[in-house]
């Protein structure tokens, strides 16, 4: 992999670790993300991570750009050698497969989509070779993902699926956004899938609905009293299905402030993971099953 560095102004340093996103350029720019964070650079106000990259924020009038450029790449060795295991956890999101609102939607803005005669997960099992819809969504909810990034709207996470490369599902995006997405809609463009945490416009497939909220400005779901952004990047998800009976059930307890979402603390090793991918996953799933 090729680092690449830009400018961004006169205050933004852009630092990619590959065009490609990959768990490899994920993990180099997580460890080199906190090596900027660990030297404590004079200057830095912000840094931003991202899929295979992260951005540095700093005041030109306390360390001058070329300078900052310069810390930057000097961090870039740290990262290469740095310990590619990750203390997380992994969490279970609930999916309404095929529920009545983003069915709506979807058939709303039909005329911006590449198949105007279908629905959203017909074309998405049509393009990657499924003989149905339930297969498809099969192969969306049974293997585990990586929140590689949070962001683009507040709280919305971005979910690279651990499987070998040429199993990733892989799904283009409207070939002109919506002006409206439920919120809490699970989507799908190019090899990620994501929540809308807000209702909103967007451009991404929808394949169904969370009734767990991910994302509370004002606190008061239970689960998020301590900080209004559910996920964070590194965690892994495994997707529930479940039906109308269950979504309402969950629904509830949210309201109620009874729903606790189902978690484990895990440890993620990439040299594991790229070494046995199904064992790795049975691994993580077997620790959620046991929480």
């Amino acid at each position: 992999m090729k680092t690449r560095y830009t400018f961004g102004g006169d205050e933004h340093i852009y630092v990619e670790m590959d065009e490609e996103m990959s768990l490899d350029a994920f993990f180099k720019s997580l460890s080199m993300s906190t090596e900027v964070r660990k030297a404590n650079i004079s200057g830095v106000t912000e840094i931003c991570p991202a899929n295979a990259s992260f951005q540095v924020k700093f005041n030109p009038d306390v360390i001058h750009p070329d300078d900052m450029m310069k810390k930057l790449k000097e961090l870039e060795h740290l990262a290469e050698n740095a310990e590619k295991r990750l203390e997380t956890r992994i969490v279970e999101i609930p999916v309404y497969y095929q529920d009545p609102w983003t069915h709506e939607t979807v058939m709303r803005f039909r005329e911006r989509h590449q198949d105007p005669s279908g629905t959203d997960l017909e074309y998405a099992a049509s393009i990657n070779g499924f003989d149905s819809v339930e297969a498809f969504i099969e192969a969306h909810h049974s293997q585990p993902w990586f929140v590689s990034m949070v962001g683009f709207v507040s709280g919305l996470p971005f979910l690279y699926q651990l499987v070998e490369k040429e199993k990733q599902l892989q799904v283009p995006k409207y070939l002109s956004p919506r002006t409206d997405t439920p919120k809490l809609t699970v989507g799908y463009g190019g090899c990620f899938s994501c929540i809308y945490s807000v209702r909103g416009a967007g451009g991404y497939q929808m394949f169904g609905i969370t009734p767990m909220p991910i994302f509370d400005p004002e606190q008061k779901v239970s689960y998020l009293s301590d900080f209004m952004v559910f996920f964070k990047p590194g965690d892994i998800v495994k997707w529930n299905p479940i039906d109308r009976a269950e979504y309402d059930r969950i629904v509830n307890e949210v309201a109620a402030g009874t729903y606790v979402p189902k978690i484990a603390n895990v440890s993620f090793d990439l040299n594991e993971f790229n070494e046995d991918i199904p064992k790795s996953n049975a691994k993580l799933m077997e620790a959620l099953h046991g929480a």
